[in-house]
């Protein structure tokens, strides 16, 4: 095996491959080139090269999401690093373990006008775990120098074997991005070969936290005491919670459970629209009292970030008594009324706390059951009628995906419109919803789709897709990726928020409407394409999208610009009917 001459260098790579980190997105650079000789020679590591780091940093979002292990970053030094940051925030909120490396300048060149360099130490300070910053290592040609630059050579290793360590075990403990900015001093492609590295190794700790039953009793008595529980589940990884456990809530007349379709949790029970069920009281005469009636006395929440604006509202408006949340990490004040965080995983929880409570006799879970049912039959015949639209489309597009595909979606109006439907309880659903940003959403999905055995499904809005298309922009998309595109011809979201949408000044800021059509990229990155302006045509060229092929696939809709907010914002005012 090949080996940087550099000492440093050897030193992350062995580390990295020791903590089990088997992939690393690499961009093309000189400084990097020490760590890119280590990591593209090591026999137990698969590197992937993405020139623009930004999409670099999301496919390597994409693949940790998948694979729930920390994936690698390395670039070269200056602004290179900086294209990192949209997605490091999004690792941050949404809990998805990345390991940063950055080559960097010694630290007598920063700050002198030296090419290709900026303020590198602790760059990401307010949105990462842990920042490492090495020391520069000289290469010793020989022993016979002076013992003091020896010792000087020594204290530099050793410090950065520690900062390495504790960086890599920092993303492994907490499930979250670290930083590790290395100086490398020239030459730069020097290699060895054969040569020992044993690097200090400090061995990562994965605690466990638990709840006596004395510790749990008030929690206890007060949930058994409740007659109205609400249950809301964010962002969740497939296969999170045991199915006992979400059978046991469903199971209490007195508990509801909101789950949305990040959250990645099926129960026949459960509330899996929570917009179909809040949207509508908001426009009712008699709302106060309906919310009110919906108001928990308990609210316990687990799970990552919320996409329904509407829940939201609801409970800042309407607290509860008590909010409690289940996170071994953190805890959101999200509802203003925080008042307890559980700091444990959620199936250690519930198998502590269940047998302590009891099923109370309360109506709160049948009222509002029976209002579901009615709220889904009233979807069923507004959907019958509605025009060719986003809202139409997205209907037509939900039955037709296979069954254990893994499904991205896009921010903004997109994500909204998954909520509105029941997907397949054999789907695997995912959103940035970290930072809920349009960056990076395609990369993200091309990363997930390089990692899974299974076929990978992007669902997204015109900007997102515009803005992240270099993310196509790489030769390890494999054949079964598929992308469908909802090109309304701008940001379509902003018509549906309030504001004025016929000002010249609306749509060229805020909507920004454009003509541009995705077949040119698809041509350029080697994807078949295909569009659909209609609801014949749609159902025409979906009939065979998912169908096996040779090239990875994209389907671009379009849809009427003017009249999706109207379809949308009228939807709430036929479902309070």
């Amino acid at each position: 095996m090949k080996y940087s001459k550099i000492p440093v260098a050897r030193s992350v790579v062995a580390l990295c491959a020791a903590k089990d980190i088997k992939h690393v997105v690499i961009s093309p650079g000189s400084r990097n080139a020490p760590l890119t000789i280590g990591f593209t020679h090591h026999p137990e590591i698969t590197s992937y090269s993405i020139v623009d780091e930004r999409c670099a940093a999301f496919y390597a979002l994409g693949m940790a999401q998948q694979l729930r292990k920390p994936v690698a970053l390395v670039c070269t030094s200056g602004s290179a690093l900086l294209n990192y940051y949209p997605a490091i925030a999004e690792a941050f909120y949404s809990d998805i373990p990345l390991v940063v490396i950055s080559a960097d300048r010694p630290v007598e060149r920063i700050d002198i006008g030296d090419g290709q360099t900026i303020r590198q130490k602790n760059v990401f300070e307010n949105h990462i775990l842990y920042s490492a910053n090495l020391y520069s290592e000289l290469v010793l040609e020989s022993e016979a120098v002076d013992p003091k630059l020896q010792q000087k050579q020594f204290e530099a290793q050793k410090h950065n074997e520690r900062e390495v360590n504790l960086a890599l075990n920092k993303a492994i403990e907490d499930k979250g991005p670290v930083h590790i900015n290395v100086p490398f001093y020239e030459p730069l492609y020097d290699m060895v070969e054969n040569i020992d590295v044993k690097p200090l190794q400090i061995f990562p700790e994965l605690k466990e936290r638990h709840y006596s039953d004395k510790q749990l009793a008030h929690y206890a008595d007060e949930w058994n005491r409740a007659k109205r529980k609400m249950v809301i589940v964010g962002v969740a990884q497939p296969d999170a919670v045991e199915q006992r456990f979400l059978d046991a809530l469903a199971e209490d007349p007195s508990v509801i459970v909101f789950t949305e379709t990040t959250s990645n949790l099926h129960q026949s029970e459960f509330f899996t629209r929570i917009d179909t069920l809040i949207g509508p009281i908001e426009k009712d005469e008699n709302k106060e009292e309906l919310f009110k009636r919906l108001r928990p006395d308990i609210l316990l929440t687990f799970g990552g970030m919320i996409v329904s604006k509407k829940i939201k509202a609801f409970l800042r408006n309407h607290n509860p008594e008590h909010h409690w949340h289940i996170d071994s990490k953190k805890a959101y004040n999200t509802f203003f009324c925080l008042n307890k965080h559980f700091e444990t995983d959620v199936n250690s929880f519930f198998s502590e706390f269940l047998p302590l409570t009891r099923s109370g006799s309360s109506d709160y879970a049948s009222y509002w059951k029976g209002i579901k049912q009615k709220r889904q039959k009233r979807h069923e015949e507004y959907m019958a009628e509605i025009p060719y639209s986003d809202l139409k489309a997205m209907q037509q597009i939900v039955p037709v995906v296979p069954g254990n595909t893994i499904v991205h979606f896009g921010n903004s109006s997109t994500i909204r419109y998954a909520q509105l439907f029941q997907w397949h309880s054999s789907l695997k659903t995912f959103c940035n919803r970290g930072t809920s940003g349009i960056d990076g959403s395609i990369s993200t999905a091309v990363g997930a789709a390089v990692i899974s055995e299974e076929p990978v499904l992007m669902i997204t809005g015109d900007l997102s897709f515009f803005y992240d298309s270099n993310a196509l922009w790489n030769d390890h998309i494999p054949a079964n990726f598929r992308i469908i595109i909802l090109n309304n011809s701008g940001g379509g979201i902003f018509r549906i928020l309030p504001g004025n949408k016929n000002s010249e000044n609306f749509e060229r800021f805020f909507e920004t409407v454009h003509n541009l059509k995705a077949k040119p990229i698809c041509d350029l990155y080697n994807l078949e394409y295909s569009m659909a302006d209609s609801e014949d045509s749609l159902n025409d060229a979906l009939s065979d999208f998912f169908s096996a092929s040779d090239k990875p696939k994209l389907l671009e809709i379009f849809t009427p610009r003017k009249l999706n907010d109207e379809v949308l914002l009228e939807y709430f005012n036929f479902m309070k009917s």
